[in-house]
Protein backbone atom coordinates (compact mmCIF):
# COMPACT_ATOMS: atom_id res chain seq x y z
CA UNK A 1 0.00 0.00 0.00
CA UNK A 2 1.68 3.45 -0.96
CA UNK A 3 0.61 6.45 0.84
CA UNK A 4 -0.21 9.53 -1.94
CA UNK A 5 -0.10 12.25 0.60
CA UNK A 6 2.16 15.44 -0.44
CA UNK A 7 5.22 15.35 1.32
CA UNK A 8 6.26 19.22 2.45
CA UNK A 9 7.71 18.23 5.45
CA UNK A 10 9.88 20.56 7.76
CA UNK A 11 11.86 19.58 10.87
CA UNK A 12 11.80 21.68 13.69
CA UNK A 13 12.17 21.07 17.48
CA UNK A 14 16.15 19.89 16.99
CA UNK A 15 16.94 17.50 19.62
CA UNK A 16 20.41 18.56 21.00
CA UNK A 17 21.95 16.15 18.68
CA UNK A 18 21.15 17.65 15.90
CA UNK A 19 21.89 21.83 15.46
CA UNK A 20 20.53 23.36 12.37
CA UNK A 21 22.69 24.67 9.79
CA UNK A 22 20.59 27.71 8.05
CA UNK A 23 23.16 29.45 6.06
CA UNK A 24 21.39 31.77 3.43
CA UNK A 25 23.98 30.97 0.77
CA UNK A 26 24.08 27.14 1.19
CA UNK A 27 20.84 26.68 2.36
CA UNK A 28 21.69 23.47 4.35
CA UNK A 29 19.92 21.02 6.50
CA UNK A 30 20.50 19.73 10.04
CA UNK A 31 23.57 18.83 11.02
CA UNK A 32 24.67 16.41 13.38
CA UNK A 33 26.82 17.45 16.40
CA UNK A 34 30.30 15.97 15.78
CA UNK A 35 31.16 16.09 19.29
CA UNK A 36 28.93 12.73 19.72
CA UNK A 37 30.59 9.79 18.95
CA UNK A 38 27.53 7.76 17.56
CA UNK A 39 27.19 3.82 18.53
CA UNK A 40 24.81 2.30 16.01
CA UNK A 41 23.42 -0.83 16.37
CA UNK A 42 24.38 -2.54 13.24
CA UNK A 43 20.89 -4.63 11.80
CA UNK A 44 20.05 -4.21 16.21
CA UNK A 45 23.14 -6.05 18.45
CA UNK A 46 22.74 -8.50 15.54
CA UNK A 47 26.26 -10.31 17.27
CA UNK A 48 24.04 -11.40 20.03
CA UNK A 49 20.35 -11.97 18.60
CA UNK A 50 18.59 -12.82 14.48
CA UNK A 51 19.69 -9.58 12.67
CA UNK A 52 16.58 -7.17 11.91
CA UNK A 53 14.21 -8.46 14.31
CA UNK A 54 12.28 -6.67 17.25
CA UNK A 55 14.49 -8.63 19.86
CA UNK A 56 17.69 -8.03 18.01
CA UNK A 57 16.80 -4.52 18.25
CA UNK A 58 15.65 -4.51 21.61
CA UNK A 59 18.70 -5.78 23.06
CA UNK A 60 20.84 -3.06 20.72
CA UNK A 61 18.80 -0.61 23.14
CA UNK A 62 19.13 -2.37 26.56
CA UNK A 63 23.37 -2.07 25.47
CA UNK A 64 22.72 1.57 25.14
CA UNK A 65 22.97 1.83 21.21
CA UNK A 66 22.30 5.28 20.16
CA UNK A 67 20.71 3.76 17.28
CA UNK A 68 18.66 1.14 15.91
CA UNK A 69 19.88 0.30 12.32
CA UNK A 70 17.20 -0.56 9.98
CA UNK A 71 17.95 -2.09 6.50
CA UNK A 72 14.42 -1.54 4.07
CA UNK A 73 13.09 -4.23 1.18
CA UNK A 74 9.80 -3.72 0.08
CA UNK A 75 7.03 -6.66 -0.47
CA UNK A 76 5.32 -7.25 -3.65
CA UNK A 77 2.22 -5.44 -1.78
CA UNK A 78 4.58 -2.17 -1.25
CA UNK A 79 5.16 -2.77 2.25
CA UNK A 80 8.64 -1.71 4.00
CA UNK A 81 9.79 -4.30 5.72
CA UNK A 82 13.09 -4.75 8.19
CA UNK A 83 15.79 -6.82 6.07
CA UNK A 84 19.08 -6.72 4.62
CA UNK A 85 19.35 -9.32 1.44
CA UNK A 86 16.67 -8.18 -1.38
CA UNK A 87 16.28 -12.17 -0.88
CA UNK A 88 14.73 -14.14 2.12
CA UNK A 89 17.14 -17.43 1.93
CA UNK A 90 19.50 -16.40 3.99
CA UNK A 91 17.64 -14.87 6.99
CA UNK A 92 14.11 -16.75 7.00
CA UNK A 93 13.04 -20.48 5.91
CA UNK A 94 11.85 -19.06 2.90
CA UNK A 95 13.24 -18.73 -0.56
CA UNK A 96 13.28 -16.30 -3.56
CA UNK A 97 13.12 -12.20 -3.72
CA UNK A 98 11.01 -9.82 -1.46
CA UNK A 99 9.79 -8.21 -3.96
CA UNK A 100 7.70 -11.59 -5.52
CA UNK A 101 6.08 -12.20 -1.88
CA UNK A 102 3.46 -10.61 -0.29
CA UNK A 103 3.64 -9.00 3.61
CA UNK A 104 1.22 -11.57 4.61
CA UNK A 105 3.16 -14.62 2.99
CA UNK A 106 6.40 -12.73 4.46
CA UNK A 107 4.45 -13.02 7.73
CA UNK A 108 4.71 -16.74 7.79
CA UNK A 109 8.52 -17.05 7.68
CA UNK A 110 10.26 -17.80 10.63
CA UNK A 111 13.07 -15.53 11.07
CA UNK A 112 14.75 -16.64 14.16
CA UNK A 113 16.06 -20.42 13.91
CA UNK A 114 18.71 -19.69 11.09
CA UNK A 115 20.60 -17.47 13.56
CA UNK A 116 20.28 -20.65 16.35
CA UNK A 117 21.44 -23.23 13.78
CA UNK A 118 24.34 -20.89 13.18
CA UNK A 119 25.48 -19.79 16.08
CA UNK A 120 24.14 -22.70 18.45
CA UNK A 121 26.51 -21.03 21.42
CA UNK A 122 24.45 -17.78 21.04
CA UNK A 123 20.93 -20.27 20.55
CA UNK A 124 18.12 -19.11 22.90
CA UNK A 125 14.82 -20.94 22.45
CA UNK A 126 12.77 -17.86 21.72
CA UNK A 127 14.50 -17.01 18.60
CA UNK A 128 13.13 -19.50 16.84
CA UNK A 129 9.79 -18.43 14.84
CA UNK A 130 10.65 -14.84 15.14
CA UNK A 131 8.66 -12.39 12.61
CA UNK A 132 10.04 -10.17 9.92
CA UNK A 133 8.81 -6.46 11.75
CA UNK A 134 7.64 -4.07 9.09
CA UNK A 135 9.45 -0.63 9.42
CA UNK A 136 5.80 0.61 10.77
CA UNK A 137 6.05 -2.47 13.99
CA UNK A 138 9.28 -1.41 14.62
CA UNK A 139 8.38 2.57 15.32
CA UNK A 140 5.04 1.10 16.78
CA UNK A 141 7.26 -0.71 19.13
CA UNK A 142 9.80 1.47 19.82
CA UNK A 143 8.18 5.21 19.80
CA UNK A 144 9.83 8.74 19.25
CA UNK A 145 12.35 7.37 22.51
CA UNK A 146 14.76 5.47 20.12
CA UNK A 147 16.06 7.06 17.27
CA UNK A 148 16.55 5.38 13.65
CA UNK A 149 19.24 5.04 11.26
CA UNK A 150 17.48 3.83 7.98
CA UNK A 151 19.03 2.42 4.67
CA UNK A 152 17.28 1.93 1.57
CA UNK A 153 18.42 -0.97 0.44
CA UNK A 154 18.16 -1.87 -3.86
CA UNK A 155 16.02 1.48 -4.25
CA UNK A 156 15.97 1.02 -8.04
CA UNK A 157 14.08 -2.22 -6.99
CA UNK A 158 11.59 -0.63 -5.50
CA UNK A 159 9.97 2.49 -7.36
CA UNK A 160 8.19 4.45 -4.45
CA UNK A 161 10.56 3.44 -1.58
CA UNK A 162 11.68 7.10 -0.73
CA UNK A 163 7.86 8.56 -0.92
CA UNK A 164 6.69 5.22 1.23
CA UNK A 165 9.13 6.20 3.60
CA UNK A 166 8.75 9.44 4.83
CA UNK A 167 5.23 9.23 4.73
CA UNK A 168 5.59 6.49 7.75
CA UNK A 169 7.88 8.79 9.20
CA UNK A 170 5.70 11.74 9.09
CA UNK A 171 2.92 9.71 9.83
CA UNK A 172 4.72 8.73 13.31
CA UNK A 173 6.02 12.18 13.90
CA UNK A 174 9.10 11.58 13.34
CA UNK A 175 9.38 14.41 10.96
CA UNK A 176 7.56 17.69 10.59
CA UNK A 177 5.70 20.35 12.78
CA UNK A 178 4.80 18.12 15.62
CA UNK A 179 8.15 16.14 15.96
CA UNK A 180 9.86 16.32 18.99
CA UNK A 181 13.17 15.83 17.62
CA UNK A 182 14.78 14.85 14.58
CA UNK A 183 15.23 10.83 15.82
CA UNK A 184 16.20 10.11 12.25
CA UNK A 185 19.27 9.10 9.93
CA UNK A 186 18.70 8.03 5.78
CA UNK A 187 21.59 6.57 4.52
CA UNK A 188 22.32 4.78 1.07
CA UNK A 189 24.72 3.24 -1.24
CA UNK A 190 22.81 5.01 -3.81
CA UNK A 191 23.14 8.60 -4.83
CA UNK A 192 19.93 9.00 -6.54
CA UNK A 193 17.79 7.68 -3.40
CA UNK A 194 19.33 10.14 -1.18
CA UNK A 195 19.09 13.09 -3.89
CA UNK A 196 15.44 11.79 -4.35
CA UNK A 197 14.95 12.07 -0.19
CA UNK A 198 16.69 15.61 0.00
CA UNK A 199 14.24 16.88 -2.75
CA UNK A 200 11.35 15.59 -0.93
CA UNK A 201 12.43 16.87 2.20
CA UNK A 202 16.02 19.08 2.37
CA UNK A 203 15.78 19.01 6.30
CA UNK A 204 16.18 14.97 7.03
CA UNK A 205 19.99 14.12 7.70
CA UNK A 206 21.23 11.87 4.93
CA UNK A 207 24.43 9.75 5.06
CA UNK A 208 26.15 8.44 1.56
CA UNK A 209 27.28 4.64 1.81
CA UNK A 210 30.51 4.53 -0.14
CA UNK A 211 31.56 0.95 -1.41
CA UNK A 212 35.40 0.62 -2.49
CA UNK A 213 36.96 -2.50 -3.74
CA UNK A 214 40.35 -1.02 -2.75
CA UNK A 215 41.78 1.11 -0.06
CA UNK A 216 40.02 4.10 -0.04
CA UNK A 217 40.43 7.42 -1.39
CA UNK A 218 38.43 10.47 -2.40
CA UNK A 219 38.85 13.68 -3.93
CA UNK A 220 38.23 17.23 -2.79
CA UNK A 221 35.34 17.37 -5.49
CA UNK A 222 33.88 14.20 -4.38
CA UNK A 223 33.45 15.52 -0.79
CA UNK A 224 31.93 18.57 -2.57
CA UNK A 225 29.57 16.92 -4.47
CA UNK A 226 28.75 14.87 -1.11
CA UNK A 227 27.96 17.60 0.99
CA UNK A 228 24.93 19.21 -1.51
CA UNK A 229 22.91 16.66 -0.12
CA UNK A 230 24.53 14.46 2.97
CA UNK A 231 26.15 15.34 6.20
CA UNK A 232 28.00 12.60 6.12
CA UNK A 233 29.42 9.01 4.69
CA UNK A 234 30.12 5.79 5.94
CA UNK A 235 32.26 3.32 4.22
CA UNK A 236 34.01 -0.22 5.50
CA UNK A 237 36.71 0.31 8.41
CA UNK A 238 39.05 -2.51 6.77
CA UNK A 239 39.31 0.83 3.64
CA UNK A 240 40.21 3.57 5.57
CA UNK A 241 43.15 5.34 7.04
CA UNK A 242 44.10 7.91 9.26
CA UNK A 243 44.62 10.42 6.35
CA UNK A 244 41.25 9.64 4.73
CA UNK A 245 39.27 10.46 7.99
CA UNK A 246 40.67 13.36 8.38
CA UNK A 247 40.56 14.80 4.97
CA UNK A 248 36.62 14.20 5.20
CA UNK A 249 36.57 16.07 8.58
CA UNK A 250 37.99 18.83 7.51
CA UNK A 251 35.40 19.32 5.02
CA UNK A 252 33.10 19.96 7.66
CA UNK A 253 30.97 16.33 6.99
CA UNK A 254 31.17 13.14 9.45
CA UNK A 255 32.15 10.12 9.12
CA UNK A 256 30.41 6.40 10.58
CA UNK A 257 32.54 3.34 9.46
CA UNK A 258 30.65 -0.45 9.33
CA UNK A 259 30.90 -2.88 10.96
CA UNK A 260 33.25 -2.66 13.64
CA UNK A 261 33.45 -5.75 16.26
CA UNK A 262 36.82 -5.66 17.62
CA UNK A 263 37.72 -3.02 20.33
CA UNK A 264 41.31 -2.37 18.89
CA UNK A 265 39.80 -1.54 15.98
CA UNK A 266 36.98 0.45 17.09
CA UNK A 267 40.11 2.26 20.02
CA UNK A 268 41.79 2.87 16.10
CA UNK A 269 39.66 4.65 14.81
CA UNK A 270 38.19 6.95 17.42
CA UNK A 271 41.89 8.02 17.59
CA UNK A 272 41.67 8.55 13.47
CA UNK A 273 38.48 10.85 14.77
CA UNK A 274 36.01 9.45 13.11
CA UNK A 275 32.62 10.76 14.17
CA UNK A 276 30.65 7.26 14.90
CA UNK A 277 30.64 3.58 14.20
CA UNK A 278 28.22 0.60 13.21
CA UNK A 279 29.01 -2.46 16.04
CA UNK A 280 26.99 -5.72 15.92
CA UNK A 281 28.51 -5.46 19.50
CA UNK A 282 27.18 -2.07 20.97
CA UNK A 283 27.80 -3.36 24.15
CA UNK A 284 31.42 -3.14 23.30
CA UNK A 285 31.19 0.00 21.44
CA UNK A 286 29.85 1.76 24.49
CA UNK A 287 32.84 0.87 27.08
CA UNK A 288 35.04 1.89 24.06
CA UNK A 289 33.78 5.28 24.15
CA UNK A 290 33.79 5.32 27.70
CA UNK A 291 37.01 4.02 27.84
CA UNK A 292 38.17 6.82 24.95
CA UNK A 293 36.51 10.39 27.02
Amino acid sequence: MFRTAILSIALVGLSTSFVSQAEAAGGEGPKLNDNKILNVSHRGASGYAPEHTIASYELGEEMKGDYIEVDLQMTKDGELIAMHDETLDRTTNGTGLVKDYTLAEIKQLDAGSWFNEKYPEKAKPEYAGLKVPTLEEVIQHFGKDERYYIETKSPDVYPGMEEELLEILEEYNLLGPNAPSSKVLIQSFSPESLKKVHQLNPDVPLVQLISYKKPATITDEQINEYKKYAVGLGMSYTKIDQDYVQKVRSHGLLIHPYTVNEKEDMQRLLEWGVTGMFTNYPDRLREVIKSHN
